[in-house]
């Protein structure tokens, strides 16, 4: 990309200004530090940079035009100035009436997608009134049982004109057939349904552990979507593939992205297996990726993460279609950056994550509520979450043009370094069998420990310095605010409407489909039009769950994935 003699020259000229000028004054004054890293230690960061660390790039090959192979500087050819990521607030209040509420509030805002969050029995494929249900019901997102519950969450919201992201996975199939079937009813038709299901069981076995089936069954059931959706919804995308839970169990970036893209390859050699055409499902695949606090990290690690999809998309896969090599993201705020002290610092962070993620190029953005750190963020905080997208978008400048860290020396050769670590990192998950495999022996599980106890480390010794928790602190005690509840009377009310569905339901109809369904699951038929019909006929999310738990059991934690 530069001349050699104007290289030569910047090469002397750095030479000597390390003797000349920086090397006296460090050795007079000192700097603060003496290694600088990225935010989670994956890089070791230079005082300068300059051409020479980006001298050997090829502009065509490594970074080239947005909308063009290797997509380094973007999926479309006119990113965010043809159109604004999607400001998706993830949202699941309690019932499916409250989550409404929000919806629509968030809708008259200004959000421009919905992103569905579930309690923990519904992730779980349990109903509200299971035993292992008590006390959870609504507490992490909305409790869904049947269909009436869908139809409520989405009553006055017509589905042909959201687009919908469900951070679900082990029932994904059923809360997909749900939503299915509300746009049914409201007559839209399958192929203008748009969304996402995170559909992401592996990264459960690795660092979130709401799975519900053994490994195997669950990745049938995830090609099934695959095969469904290619034909019935050709817009919405089929899998979310997740690194955001794995940056937030502690991973580095460089490991967020390895990690990621490894299930990434585990779920097309499956879908492949299974006898589909990868140029027929692969442009429904997406990424979700986390956006932690240091900017050039973060921007550079998406732009590396597409480089890297578009290469193995090519040289793995034999990928012919543009779409197929294209890595299309969601990102979210780091939740596990935000502090308990000083929650106003919260905002800040947030902005700052978000920054990354445009700049990165995202398609899709939640930004998390000041308060997301105790509790479902309350209607204020998450107003000011949506304010800072926002505000972002139409005033900050960073939407204005494509890809504007590109050519900055050290973005350049941070997202060269993230690259090349993450391959290093996925050579040895190849060795190790493919994520399926690393998984399995625990290397994954450990390499992230690893990482999250030493990160832990360093804020207790003082070493990296968080504002507000162990340096910057307040003696004055904190504020109290208002914050979101799940009340008894809210669990006992969504019983109550679970149980006047069975009551009124045909039940001969719910047994029929619910036997459908088995013989599906049973033999090799695709389960999602049993499921559907199932659902239909008013089947809790429990009963359609325990018909698949008993046809594929159970995964046990530390048995073999």
């Amino acid at each position: 990309m530069f001349d050699e003699e104007d290289l030569a020259e910047i090469r002397e000229g750095r030479e000597s200004w390390t003797e000349e000028t920086y090397g006296p004054t460090v050795e007079r004054f000192g700097e603060r530090k003496e290694t600088f890293t990225t935010d989670t230690g994956g890089q070791v960061v230079d005082p300068l940079y300059t051409p020479e660390d980006i001298a050997d790039k090829n502009y065509d090959e490594e970074i080239g035009f947005p909308g063009e192979e290797p997509y380094t500087r973007g999926v479309y050819s006119t990113m965010h100035r043809g159109r604004l990521w999607t400001m998706r607030q993830y949202a699941g209040m309690g019932t499916a009436s409250e989550t409404n509420e929000r919806f629509l509030y968030l809708l008259e805002q200004g959000q421009t997608g919905l992103s569905m969050a579930f309690d923990l029995p519904t992730q779980m494929g349990h109903d509200s009134d299971a035993a292992l249900a008590e006390g959870e019901v609504g507490r992490s997102g909305v409790a869904i049982d049947t269909i009436e519950d869908m139809k409520t969450v989405f009553d006055g919201i017509p589905l042909d004109e959201v687009s919908t992201s469900m951070t679900i996975n082990a029932p994904a199939s059923v809360l997909l057939a749900l939503y299915i079937a509300v746009g049914d009813e409201q007559g839209v038709s399958r192929e203008e349904l748009r969304g996402t299901i995170q559909n992401d069981i592996l990264k459960e076995y690795a660092a979130r552990n709401t799975y519900i089936y053994p490994p195997a069954a669950s990745m049938r059931l995830i090609t099934d979507i695959f095969e469904f959706c290619a034909e019935e919804t050709p817009k919405f995308n089929t899998i979310s593939i997740s690194g955001y839970h794995i940056r937030e169990a502690g991973s580095t970036a460089a490991q967020e992205v390895a990690f990621t893209l490894g299930d990434g390859v585990e779920y097309v050699e499956a879908a492949i297996d299974a006898g589909l055409d990868v140029d027929e499902f692969a442009p429904q695949l997406s990424f979700f990726f986390n956006a932690h606090n240091n900017i050039f990290e973060e921007a550079a690690k998406f732009r590396a993460a597409r480089r890297m999809w578009a290469k193995i998309m090519t040289e793995r896969f034999d990928a012919e279609n543009p779409k197929s090599k294209q890595l299309k993201f969601h990102t979210q705020t780091g939740g596990s950056t935000l502090t308990a002290q000083q929650i106003e610092n919260n905002v800040v962070r947030v902005s700052y994550q978000a920054l990354a993620a445009v700049l990165g190029g995202t398609q899709s953005l939640h930004t998390n509520g000041k308060d997301e750190a105790l509790a479902l963020p309350t209607e204020k905080s998450v107003r000011t979450a949506l304010r800072t997208q926002q505000i972002l978008a139409h005033e900050s400048g960073a939407a204005d043009t494509i890809d504007p860290l590109a050519g900055s020396y050290y973005v350049e050769s941070l997202t060269d370094d993230i690259e090349a670590e993450a391959f290093d990192i996925l050579d040895e998950v190849d060795q190790r069998g493919g994520m399926r495999g690393a998984i399995e022996d625990q290397w994954v599980q450990r390499q992230i420990q690893e990482v999250a106890f030493e990160r832990q480390q360093q804020i207790e010794d003082g070493e990296r310095i968080i504002v507000g928790v162990n340096e910057f602190e307040v003696e004055d005690g904190e504020p109290e605010m208002d914050l979101e509840s799940v009340s008894e009377e809210d669990e006992r009310r969504q019983i109550d409407g679970l149980e006047q569905v069975r009551e009124e339901r045909d039940d001969e109809a719910v047994e029929d489909a619910l036997g459908s369904l088995r013989a599906a699951a049973e033999g090799d038929a695709n389960v999602m039009p049993h499921i559907i019909s199932a659902v239909k006929a008013k089947a809790t999310v429990g009963e359609v769950s325990t018909v698949m738990r008993e046809v594929f059991g159970e995964h046990e934690q530390g048995i073999s994935v």
